[in-house]
């Protein structure tokens, strides 16, 4: 069963778009999605293939994403990120704000804890649930994403041009844009459709497109601080998931992720960039559905 889009007004002041998938007495999975992506690109498909195994999935918009709030009132230049990776800017927000934001989420459902699954960004905010909040995360899969240390999970630099560039101008500007950039970092041995590409960026654009958003969430990434130590202390089932073939976060950055965590299963996937291909979503999901299955044994 699909809900539909709702809303959750946390006491933040934050709102936060969501939609839910499968039965609400299955156990809970969190999806939490990467920088400047909407909840979108967590396929609807591939959560009604995660909900058909049994659980009740939950995706949604961060902040400044989608129809998520924007605060729009924090306006960045492109020279704050620069200022950023040399330590000497601070932030609007950070990524424990956006973790807050995830179990204002569970709270506004009634959920006392959940499995999580976060991508890039995403991962890096389900790594500081599973650090913050171990009461409310079952397991952890942290797919494509990294420690916040800044010797590992790089970025090609190639992609430079695309991370500090304009998103477009107007509606048609971004849809170029963001096919051109998709591109770049999708899967080699797994290559999108361009009417799949296309589709996802306007959904994307028409459902609340920031480019503001997108750099507020920059400089989050941007700010946060080595996890490595905390890593060390976290004790649910975890696996970690990460393409051999990703240029905008090295695989050096799941390896990290996955040395830190006691425990943690490791998954290196040939072939796999920044995205996820639907070719892999088996994959992924059976990743998932192992690591809450750790979780139940425990």
């Amino acid at each position: 069963m699909r809900s539909g889009e709702q809303f959750a007004h946390l006491p933040s002041g934050i709102e936060l778009c969501y939609e839910t998938f499968g039965d609400e007495a299955d156990p809970a999975v969190l999806l939490i999605m990467g920088l400047g992506g909407p909840m979108g690109w967590w396929d609807a498909e591939f959560c009604t293939q995660l909900a058909d195994r049994g659980f009740f999935v939950i995706r949604y918009d961060n902040r400044d994403t989608g129809r998520s709030t924007k605060l729009r009132q924090h306006r960045i230049q492109r020279a704050d990120l620069f200022r950023a990776m040399a330590g000497r800017a601070r932030a609007p927000y950070s990524l424990h704000d956006m973790a807050d934001d995830a179990i204002g989420l569970l709270d506004h459902l009634g959920i006392s804890s959940a499995h999580v699954a976060g991508v890039s960004m995403g991962g890096m905010i389900a790594q500081l649930l599973a650090i913050g909040f171990p009461e409310r995360v079952r397991s952890l899969t942290s797919i494509m994403s990294t420690t916040g240390r800044r010797t590992v999970g790089w970025q090609h630099p190639k992609l430079l041009p695309t991370l500090l560039g304009s998103s477009g101008s107007g509606r048609d500007g971004y849809l170029a844009n963001a096919q051109r950039s998709w591109q770049r970092i999708a899967s080699p041995a797994f290559p999108p459709e361009p009417r799949r590409i296309l589709n996802r960026a306007e959904e994307t654009y028409d459902r609340g497109w920031s480019a503001g958003g997108v750099l507020r969430h920059m400089m989050a990434v941007l700010t946060q601080r080595d996890r490595t130590a905390e890593l060390g202390k976290v004790k649910v089932p975890t696996a970690v998931i990460h393409g051999l073939r990703d240029p905008l976060v090295h695989r050096s950055g799941g390896r990290a992720t996955a040395r830190a965590i006691p425990g943690a299963e490791h998954l290196e996937i040939a072939g796999m960039g920044h995205d996820l291909p639907p070719q892999l979503w088996s994959t992924i999901i059976d990743a998932i559905v192992r690591t809450a299955g750790r979780a139940d044994v425990a």
